[in-house]
């Protein structure tokens, strides 16, 4: 007789590091507070005998509405003073998947990702051609300023400030170092089935060139699920596209007999710093194994199994 999984799921809300004097226990409670109320949504869904697509879809809608990530209401500004907007979704259990870049009047964008997946014969629409699809199956269109808040305003503002000078070393820094913040939100999940499903979006870089695409909507770079395991990345995108890390860790585990703890560390904690790759990914594996790894100061991230009420979030490396 085979037992059954315990259908699990786990979200994250991006990788990074803080300046000097930017921890807030408030703001802490804040993020910790967001991100279990996700992980109760998702997880009462899988609890109810609900799959692993549509569960990291919640979760990452909801994540998308939160101001308080950069993904959806919240997005940070390019270089130009826009959104541009990507996320990608991807179904374990048949390999279907769909992603959508660059995209700046869809509310949701993690719904275009799927509507792509379920209602097209590509995999990736950018831009116009994404927005226009979207529309045509009835998904929501907003003006581009629906994304913006005052907090991505300032950074866009402090990000493209004058570089400053080091007293005593003449070396210019700038006030605020985006390389060490990556905002990025994502779920992955495992259902009572034994189906696996993952899914990212995000508002991208603060201060990026127009047109910039990151990891995260490249299936298999940032987003990738199959029958092995499910992940979800957040980090310095350029880096984890060239190790196209998502898959990789898969394959690691089918082809190298690694444990999902096993491979996911190897990738984060000794391939990505190889090659100054900086971030970090979460993972659910077929057995309902977890793995939160992440090589920078801290990560948003949190999971919660079907049959445990309590969630567990942490925001940094506690």
């Amino acid at each position: 007789m085979t037992t059954r999984p315990v259908p699990v799921i786990a979200i994250h809300g991006g990788a990074g590091s803080r300046g000097p004097g930017e921890f807030d226990p408030n703001i802490e409670t804040a993020y910790r507070d967001a991100l279990a109320e996700v992980l109760r949504a998702g997880r009462q869904l899988l609890a109810d005998g609900g799959n692993a697509l549509d569960a990291v879809s919640l979760a990452v809608d909801l994540l998308e509405d939160c101001p308080l990530f950069n993904a959806g209401h919240g997005a940070v500004f390019t270089r130009d003073g826009t959104h541009e907007l990507d996320a990608a979704v991807m179904d374990g259990a048949t390999l279907r998947a769909g992603a959508v870049a660059c995209v700046s009047r869809i509310r949701r964008p993690l719904r275009a990702a799927r509507a792509v997946m379920e209602h097209s014969k590509h995999v990736l629409l950018v831009g116009a051609g994404a927005e226009a699809f979207a529309e045509a199956f009835g998904l929501e269109l907003v003006e581009p300023e629906y994304f913006s808040t005052e907090l991505r305003r300032e950074q866009l503002r402090r990000a493209q400030a004058p570089a400053l000078l080091v007293p005593g070393q003449g070396a210019a820094v700038s006030p605020l170092d985006d390389e060490l913040k990556h905002g990025t939100v994502g779920a992955v999940a495992l259902d009572a089935r034994g189906h696996l499903a993952a899914a990212t979006s995000t508002g991208g870089v603060t201060n990026k060139l127009p047109g910039r695409v990151g990891d995260l909507p490249l299936i298999g770079a940032g987003t990738y699920a199959n029958r092995v395991a499910a992940i979800s990345c957040t980090g310095t995108g350029e880096y984890f596209i060239r190790y196209a890390v998502a898959h990789d860790v898969c394959a690691r585990i089918a082809y190298g007999g690694l444990t999902l703890q096993a491979a996911t560390e190897h990738v984060v904690m000794e391939v990505l710093p190889a090659i100054g790759g900086a971030g970090g990914l979460i993972a659910v594996d077929a057995y309902g194994n977890v793995s939160l790894p992440f090589n920078t100061e801290g990560m948003y991230r949190g999971y919660m199994r079907a049959d445990d009420p309590a969630p567990w979030t942490a925001c940094l490396a506690d």
